[in-house]
């Protein structure tokens, strides 16, 4: 199809983390995309995008956004998990191509809600499942389907969120709790599931999981502890100290993430008040988390191949990592590179997959956000939806591939994961 003569014009609901890494990609391709405007309540939020996107135009609340019909011809909606289905279907009823964050919704039925009215719109349509789209996943992918393993029979699958990454984000920070934000298995590992049947081609039919909250609890705590670390006698040798995490970050790079969510301010002054009055000051054993720790979740996917995968709080912060096991060969990779075993010949080949940077937010998830923003300004350019690695199909099927895992969690049950 043919390329548009002109920048793909984007609107960002949501001026958070996400929503300001895609505007920092669409900053620096200004010959392919331009920023119209910005909907958050949070006024120094909407000024981090304006300040880099002049002419942008601000608006308090994404409904006043929607209402201004501005020509914008695709809407990123980068709100928090539970504000996505709103803004997300009356975008897609305006005729506006669709960028929405995951996890989609907190339910099922929120979900089909977004798929459907993408469906009866026919607005092109992406879910950020950005590992889709790092250089590491191309690689895993042109293995498999390569033959080189043979047929896939089973996968294992670990997700190492790292130490202080669950402490900032699940323990202090908006996911904290399911009631607040979703449960972690959606909220962090949606991307996981999404991703095994992504490269395996096979979709999850059937779940059982087991986990909890295992340590971030207050009985856990140890003696002495105070309510704040500024404030607490054993701070120096506990392994969550807010201290520890946040003032090394300033000190050497500046207020990026994770400090730009900790305070507004600029200066080691504005966080340390930041640490002595909000949320990421608190003790990690006395905050009022609820979400899993630490979790399993056995798969059966089609044709009989089996998979396991585990969420870990208690890890370094660093890729993923995967090992799957074919009929004539098996490959081990740790988001970086891949160890390749061909039972056929008993050669064993290393590959790297070229990867840049690390593996968190304020890495570019391994390349995987630069790749998911140049997928979607280029199928809206052309108007090519090949572009996009996840459809409508596959990311509903993820996402019920999730609440049947938290369902079997909770019941103790294998359950069968629904078609659609």
């Amino acid at each position: 199809m043919r390329q548009q003569d002109r920048p793909v014009r984007v609107a960002l609901a949501g001026a958070g983390n996400r929503g300001q890494t895609y505007a920092r990609w669409v900053a620096a391709n200004p010959t392919r995309a331009r920023l119209v405007a910005v909907a958050d309540p949070r006024p120094h939020q909407r000024g981090l995008i304006t300040a880099a996107h002049p002419g942008a135009a601000e608006f308090a609340d994404w409904r006043d956004l929607l209402a201004a019909d501005l020509a914008a011809d695709a809407v990123v909606v980068a709100t928090q998990d539970r504000m996505h289905v709103e803004p997300a279907v009356a975008f897609a009823k305006a005729g506006r191509h669709l960028l929405v964050e995951k996890p989609l919704a907190p339910t099922a039925d929120q979900c089909r809600e977004i798929v459907d009215a993408v469906r009866a719109t026919g607005v092109l349509f992406a879910v950020c499942h950005v590992l889709r789209y790092t250089p590491y996943t191309d690689l895993v992918k042109r293995v498999v389907d390569s033959g080189v393993l043979g047929e896939i029979v089973s996968v294992q699958h670990l997700e190492p969120v790292g130490w202080w990454h669950y402490a900032h984000s699940y323990v202090r920070g908006p996911w904290r709790r399911e009631e607040l934000a979703t449960p972690m298995l959606l909220a962090k590992s949606s991307h996981d599931l999404d991703w095994l049947g992504y490269v395996t081609g096979r979709r999850i039919e059937r779940v059982a999981g087991f986990g909890g909250l295992r340590h971030f609890r207050p009985d856990q705590a140890p003696a002495g502890a105070a309510a704040r670390c500024l404030d607490c006698p054993v701070e120096p040798g506990c392994p969550y100290s807010a201290p520890k995490l946040y003032l090394p970050v300033l000190r050497e790079h500046g207020p990026v993430w994770p400090v730009s969510v900790v305070t507004d301010g600029t200066d080691e002054a504005a966080l340390v008040e930041a640490l002595r009055t909000g949320p990421y000051g608190r003790c990690v054993y006395s905050g009022d988390n609820d979400v899993v720790d630490h979790q399993v979740v056995a798969m059966e996917l089609t044709g009989g191949v089996t998979a396991t995968f585990t969420m870990a709080a208690f890890t370094e912060q660093t890729h993923r990592q995967t090992q799957l096991f074919g009929t004539h060969g098996c490959l081990s990779g740790d988001g970086e590179r891949v160890r390749v075993h061909d039972f056929r010949t008993d050669r064993i080949e290393v590959l790297d997959a070229g990867t840049v940077g690390g593996s968190t937010a304020a890495d570019d998830h391994g390349g995987g956000d630069t790749g998911l923003m140049d997928a979607f300004v280029r199928a809206v350019a052309t108007g090519d939806r090949h572009h996009i690695r996840s459809g409508l199909d596959e990311t509903l099927a993820s996402h019920l591939a999730v609440f049947a895992a938290e369902t079997a969690r909770h019941t103790g049950t294998v359950v069968t994961v629904p078609a659609q």
